[in-house]
């Protein structure tokens, strides 16, 4: 990591107050102190530079709640001329490189830090609820130095070359005045230590503050932007401090952990729940006062740190562990719940992608953390206290409270299923690591069993060992899953032919987008500003909506010259507008007539406007967790993606329906506006966010009355009485806790609900009944239908059970053969290809003997179809029928697959079928001989 000089930490008022520079010999870094003597830099560290002493010892003028700390703070700084600003959401919409607000500065980058926007106000103090899952092995273990969910302190200055706000050493002089004398530290008692900062893709130096043992805040002098691991200076200086506010709660009543300063009364019930008595009053301090010792990172480990704390105190390594493990679960408990509270409050729903997975990860080590103290039966009632106590400062959570009890709900009941199928998925998995001689299950199959099937490490390590195969799980597995999901993916450029242009138009004076004046001009005129590759015109001024937002590219005419060329897309590249055209194209500085496709124009505005509509509906129907998470317009058929945690119900969908025609009837005008950014957070929140971050000084809002407000860059109608009509045809979930609408709107709609009414009309003809009785008439048939099915299927086992009772006696159909132990019966159904048929006779097989494995086929002449069926006797040898039938399946041009015990497939080459049998009878000898 890049180094600073003692320059850029030196200021005035160090020099003012005595301050010395000084080396730590144990952690090798600069501090600065009042006391020359002063040979470590007294931080609580895993190097040991010193413990914490102000446990049952507060330095502060008296003890403070989280609440007070945070209000203490605010009023403070707003004293000293910054305003105050309201927190923004944990869940960092506005960004596209993260997922969670981990820091106050959080809110401010890239677009005030980096000088694209101003800020909301110049200087400002803000109390920012943060979520930092990095930490998450640590949350219990070092006694609440490290939380998941945690609220900082920053008071931010931004200083641009033509307006000087404050800088380092006024920093320094407020952070000194508020915990000497807002709080009543002595100044000598307070430390600061030199570092280095980076972060959210900015750095500088800054210094942490240091009281007796407890780092309670860093101040940084952001200036730098990081681009390539290389700092470069940024055009603005920003003062960036981060106060721990629940530090400093902890600090003022010197509690044994941060857990008891910040949840109180909660920390005891949870204890009482779990029947955990907390231990002696005195043993809680002495062990408090070394937590610091511990870190959970990649290098340090749990034991370790448990041998130096039980040499201190004076106890033997196991029983300590066998003391501090249930407590530790107990302080994990209180901050993972309350930490879900925060982001379940923000409509993230637990699932394998972005910040749904991180809930979800957080969700199920809380209930593993829950199930190890025997109370997964209270978790509803943990975070029903969690939401009553915390929203009294966030009322979010109180209005959010049934939502957030039926996700969990939803989710423990997946997590459940996730268990009960992930059992005999380690047990394969073991079985085969046994076979192969390798003792223990990597950490990789680890990582990819909860990356890919959801079951946490110690799930494994359970089922594993009843197999006789160990599971070693690194202290820090979580932190490192964590780790590997907080950043959003990069964005993947698209390689289509428009960006061939991009470099060439770097130059040219950006497009005036003439949709915007008037989202209804049908035609323009215009100046042709670059022609490129032959194929590419720019304009100086255009009508046509490039592609983006979801919304395809208008298309149309350029005349010119007599030619009427036709444009086939539309892009914008950086600040210009490229028009792909087919044919012939204009000269350069030339004047042309732009003539764009209205009516698929107009189309697709009545779909853009209809997905807000839509959109607006789900929440008012399903809640205020649904967010857009993603959306496609066109001009028969627009689909709309949201995030949910269960499948839609068909009477769901007709009230979303409902409601959506009932806006469009009432003709609610929309409106559009270009607006700053923070203008627009302050007056409509973030919910402006639905489409993902929007990148700019200025952002485009389009409000449609109190329906619904958004950040949107499409073409829209003048009121939502345009749109005639909404249907919603098809509805399905796409992937875990996301559900996708596809509706048409007018003239389109009514046709969907024509063509489904000529399906009535063709079934009811089909049915021989009128369509007010359809639907008792189609119950019947399906009834009668079973009935039979279950008939034929009674009639195929006993079919089966004499065919199994003959085995061996159907020499032309039949042959049998023993390896190993195992016997393989191929049996041939000649022109028969009744899969039931097969299965029973195989099931009734195995039942008999499960040291049996059937390999069944038949041809009607056309098609060929193979079944494999292993008894347990025959897996536990090896056989592996679903690798059988693919290799089988190929050689008749076809596929198939299944299960380890149970396989099928089939192929058109009726000719190949013997070597198909063959192949199958080879890979299951080698199968059993491996």
């Amino acid at each position: 990591m890049k180094k600073f000089p003692k320059e850029e930490y030196s200021v005035p008022f160090f020099e003012e107050e005595g301050y010395v520079r000084n080396l730590c010999p144990k952690c090798g870094e600069y501090f600065w102190t009042q006391n020359p003597d002063q040979k470590t830099c007294e931080e609580a560290t895993p190097e040991g530079c010193a413990f914490y002493t102000f446990i049952n010892n507060p330095p502060t003028r008296k003890s403070y709640s989280l609440g007070e700390m945070r209000e203490a703070f605010l009023s403070f700084f707003e004293k000293l001329g910054h305003t105050r600003i309201k927190p923004y959401p944990v869940v960092a919409r506005w960004r596209d490189d993260i997922y969670l607000t981990h820091a106050s500065i959080i809110d401010f980058q890239p677009y005030v830090t980096e000088g694209i926007a101003p800020p909301p106000a110049n200087p400002l103090v803000i109390v920012q609820p943060c979520i930092r899952l990095v930490d998450i092995a640590n949350t219990g273990p070092t006694f609440g130095r490290h939380l998941t969910v945690f609220e900082m302190g920053g008071h931010h200055a931004f200083n641009y070359s033509d307006k000087e706000v404050y800088w380092k050493d006024q920093t320094v002089r407020f952070h000194h005045e508020f915990i000497t004398k807002e709080l009543g530290v002595k100044s000598e008692e307070v430390i600061y230590k030199e570092d280095v900062w980076v972060g959210g893709g900015n750095a500088g130096p800054d210094v942490e503050c240091i009281v007796r043992g407890l780092e309670v805040d860093t101040l940084v002098f952001m200036q730098f932007k990081v681009v390539n691991n290389e700092f470069v200076k940024l055009p603005i200086r920003t003062v960036d401090t981060g106060y721990g506010i629940d530090r400093y709660s902890w600090l003022s009543q010197g509690a044994p952990s941060c857990f008891h300063a910040v949840y109180g009364s909660l920390l005891s019930k949870i204890f009482d729940m779990a029947g955990i008595s907390e231990i002696d009053n005195d043993l809680m301090i002495k062990i408090a006062e070394v937590s610091g010792l511990v870190s959970l990172d990649k290098t340090a480990s749990r034991l370790k740190a448990r041998r130096k704390i039980a040499e201190i105190v004076g106890m033997k390594v196991n029983e300590l562990d066998e003391l501090l493990l249930p407590i530790e679960n107990v302080f994990a408990v209180a901050d993972h719940t309350k930490c879900l509270s925060f982001i379940l409050s923000e409509g993230v729903i637990p699932s394998n992608i972005q910040e749904g997975y991180l809930a979800r990860l957080l969700f199920r080590r809380a209930y593993r953390l829950m199930k190890m103290l025997g109370m997964t039966d209270r978790l509803y009632d943990v975070m029903d206290m969690q939401i009553g106590l915390w929203s009294k400062d966030y009322p979010h959570l109180k209005e959010m409270r049934n939502e957030i009890m039926e996700i969990l709900s939803v989710e423990e009941e997946k997590f459940q299923k996730t268990i009960k199928r992930g059992e005999g998925l380690v047990k394969r998995i073991a079985r085969k690591l046994k076979k192969e001689n390798i003792p223990e299950i990597p950490v990789e199959t680890l990582t990819e069993l909860y990356d890919s099937h959801g079951l946490p490490p110690e799930i494994v390590k359970q089922f594993a060992e009843k197999e006789g195969v160990e599971a070693e799980i690194p202290e820090n597995f979580y932190a490192l899953i964590a780790e590997r999901h907080i950043q959003a993916p990069g964005k993947v450029e698209e390689t289509e032919p428009q960006e061939a242009p991009g470099i060439a138009v770097s130059d040219l004076s950006e497009t005036e987008p003439l949709y915007y004046q008037d989202q209804y001009m049908r035609e323009f005129e215009a100046k042709v500003a670059k022609v490129l590759d032959n194929e590419y015109v720019v304009l100086d001024r255009t009508c046509f909506f490039p592609e983006g937002g979801g919304q395809p590219a208008d298309t149309g005419y350029l005349v010119f010259d007599e030619n009427k060329v036709e444009v086939v897309n539309v892009q914008k590249v950086g600040k210009v507008i490229v028009h792909q055209v087919k044919g012939v194209v204009p000269k350069e500085d030339s004047i042309i007539k732009g003539l764009i496709n209205w009516e698929r124009r107009y189309e697709l505005m009545k779909n853009h406007t209809a997905t807000h509509i839509i959109n607006g509906a789900a929440r008012r129907v399903l809640g205020k967790h649904v967010w857009q998470f993603g959306t496609q317009k066109g001009t028969a058929r627009s689909r709309l993606d949201i995030s949910h945690y269960r499948r839609l119900t068909l009477e769901e969908i007709h009230r979303m329906e409902r409601l959506a025609n009932q806006a469009i009837l009432r003709n609610i005008p929309v409106e559009t506006s270009q607006m700053g950014r923070s203008e627009a957070e302050k007056l409509y929140g973030f919910r402006l966010y639905q489409g993902g971050a929007v990148p700019g000084k200025e952002i485009r809002v389009v409000k449609i009355g109190e329906w619904d407000v958004e950040a949107c860059a499409g073409t829209h109608l003048k009121g939502t009485g345009e749109m005639g009509f909404i249907k919603i045809v098809h509805s399905e979930r796409i992937q875990d806790g996301v559900e996708r609408l596809v509706y048409s709107v007018g003239i389109p709609a009514l046709k969907t609900v024509q063509e489904n009414e000529k399906k009535l009309w063709k079934l009811s003809d089909i049915l021989n009944a009128p369509l007010e009785k359809l639907d008792k008439t189609a119950e019947k048939v399906v009834r009668e239908l079973k009935e039979a099915n279950a008939e034929k299927r009674k009639l195929i086992k006993e079919i089966a059970a004499r065919e199994s009772a003959v085995v061996g006696a159907r020499p032309q159909t039949e042959v049998i053969s023993h390896i190993d132990g195992i016997r393989l019966v191929t049996r041939d159904f000649k022109e028969v290809i009744d899969v039931d048929r097969m299965v029973q006779t195989a099931n009734a097989m195995i039942e008999r003997d499960e040291a049996t494995v059937s390999l069944f086929y038949g041809t009607d002449g056309k098609n060929v179809r193979i079944m494999v069926m292993a008894g347990e006797t025959a897996l536990e040898k090896g056989v592996n029928a679903n690798e059988v039938i693919r290799e089988a399946s190929a050689i008749i041009g076809g596929g198939g697959g299944g299960k380890l015990n149970f396989a099928q497939g089939g192929g058109t080459i009726v000719r190949k079928l013997p070597d198909a049998i063959k192949k199958a009878e080879e890979v299951l000898k080698k199968q059993l001989k491996h």
